[in-house]
C-alpha cells in the first residue's frame, strides 16, 4: 500500500476515482507509457490516467470465470490467448474438475475476442515491449481478472508492468505484488466487501462508453 492513503475512501464516480488515482502516479518517472484500461470498469479510471501522463490509452480485456450458480465468485480468468488463471484453493472445495474449467473458460474466451474486436475496430494494438505499462482498473476485489491480464502483458516484454487502481483489498493487493513490478493502490481498506461499495456511482460501463474513451484518448485515428 502507498503510503498516506486512507483508509476508506468513496468516490463520487469513476471520472473521480481516475483523477486521484492520477495524482498518485503523476510523479513517477515513465519510459514511453501507455495505459490500458482493463475492461470495462477500468477504462474510465485509465483515461484519466493517460491524460494525466499524457500517454496512450489502450484496452486490456480478461473475462473472469465464475463458481457455478455463483457468478459473480471468480475462480478464474483468462484473457484471449494467455494461459488461464485458476483459484486452486476454491476449485478444490467445489470439486471442479479441469474439463468443468476448461468449459467454462471456453465461453469467456470467446466473448474476451468478441470485446476486442467492438474495442479495437481494426486498429493494432499499442506496442507493449520495452515500454512502461500501466494495467489500470476501477478496483481490486479477488485479483483473478487482474492476474490473468498482467501474465499475458508480461509475454509480450514490457520494461517494466504496474497494476493501479484507486482501491484494492489488501490481501488481492499483496498477492498481486508477485505478477506485478509495481502495484499502486489509492487506498486499501481493512472492511473492504466489494467493489461497489467505495463508488457513489458505480452504474456499469458499456461497451459504447468504451469505445468513445478510446477513440478520445488513444492518439489514433477510429
Amino acid at each position: 500500500m502507498m503510503s498516506g492513503t486512507v483508509a476508506g475512501r468513496v468516490y463520487a464516480d469513476r471520472g473521480a476515482a481516475g483523477r486521484a488515482l492520477a495524482e498518485a502516479l503523476r510523479d513517477t518517472d515513465w519510459v514511453d507509457p501507455v495505459v490500458l484500461g482493463l475492461a470495462r470498469g477500468g477504462v474510465p479510471v485509465a483515461a484519466e490516467v493517460a491524460a494525466e501522463l499524457k500517454a496512450p490509452l489502450d484496452v486490456a480485456v480478461a473475462r473472469k470465470i465464475g463458481a457455478p450458480g455463483r457468478p459473480e465468485f471468480g475462480i478464474g480468468a483468462v484473457t484471449a490467448h494467455g494461459p488461464m488463471v485458476v483459484d486452486d484453493h476454491s476449485v478444490r472445495l467445489l470439486g471442479l474438475t479441469r474439463e468443468d474449467l476448461d468449459r467454462a473458460g471456453a465461453r469467456e474466451r470467446e466473448e474476451v475476442l468478441r470485446r476486442l474486436d467492438v474495442y479495437q475496430r481494426g486498429r493494432e494494438p499499442e506496442r507493449i515491449e520495452g515500454r512502461d505499462v500501466l494495467l489500470v482498473d476501477d478496483g481490486l476485489a479477488t485479483g483473478v481478472t487482474a492476474t490473468a491480464a498482467l501474465r499475458s502483458l508480461r509475454r509480450e516484454g514490457p520494461r517494466r508492468l504496474v497494476f493501479a487502481s484507486p482501491v484494492c483489498a489488501p490481501q488481492a493487493a499483496s498477492a498481486l505484488r508477485a505478477e506485478a513490478d509495481r502495484v499502486v493502490c489509492v487506498s486499501e481498506p481493512a472492511n473492504f466487501q466489494a467493489v461497489g461499495q467505495w463508488y457513489g456511482d458505480f452504474s456499469q460501463t458499456d461497451d459504447d462508453e468504451v469505445v468513445a474513451l478510446l477513440a478520445r484518448y488513444s492518439g489514433r485515428t477510429p
